[in-house]
């Protein structure tokens, strides 16, 4: 096995890998029977980007590519139809699935119909593909802002589950650290907090 097979294995192994950190949620919604706490975008963008890439693939003849991504669609069409089945709010999925599928769609009839010169397709397809996968990346931040009144929060890439209070912590927001004096706190004290003797009175 050459350097090349090596690597293209070594990727396949960790690109998958980072795709299947969303079978945590996909137990935990199974468990709970709930998606709380469970965000979906990601989930919706992880699968675009993944299709998209498939496409590049088969255009590029790209085993690598094409593997890792038909592996990483299928994972996250299965968190998508679980996290429909458990969901509360089918009717923004809904919609959400279908914007995502619509603007799929124009895409590809872009890249098959009006774009057919192979070197300029494949540029602008890798192109629009590395801008979906920055969009992939960036789709945590996003929901982090719209859940900002929930106390947890995971997604594909945050195996470990970290807290939403962990992270503004890390951001200095209302958290204890260097940062307090340049932070607005709630002026208002938890009562609870109080009675568990965690502030001070």
């Amino acid at each position: 096995m050459d350097l090349i097979q090596l690597l293209s294995w070594a990727c396949i192994v960790f690109t998958v890998g980072m795709f299947s950190t969303g079978l945590t949620d996909l137990k935990k919604m199974r468990e709970s029977k709930s998606t709380e706490n469970i965000q979906f975008l990601p989930f919706l963008i992880t699968c675009l980007n993944n299709l998209g890439w498939l496409f590049y693939g088969i255009l590029k003849t790209d085993q690598t590519i094409v593997v890792v991504n038909t592996i990483g669609a299928l994972l996250q069409i299965l968190y998508i139809t679980m996290y429909f089945l458990y969901t509360k709010q089918k009717r923004l999925v809904t919609l959400q699935t279908l914007a995502a599928g619509t603007v799929l769609i124009c895409v590809w009839l872009y890249f098959t119909t009006f774009l057919t010169e192979g070197a300029t397709r494949l540029s602008q397809l890798g192109l629009t593909c590395s801008l979906v996968t920055i969009g992939m990346y960036m789709s945590p931040l996003i929901d982090l802002k719209l859940s900002e009144r929930t106390s947890y929060w995971t997604w594909p890439g945050n195996p470990l589950g970290f807290t939403r209070r962990s992270w503004l912590r890390r951001l200095g927001r209302g958290m204890s650290g260097p940062l307090d004096a340049t932070c607005l706190r709630n002026p208002t004290p938890d009562k609870r907090m109080k009675m568990d003797g965690w502030m001070d009175k």
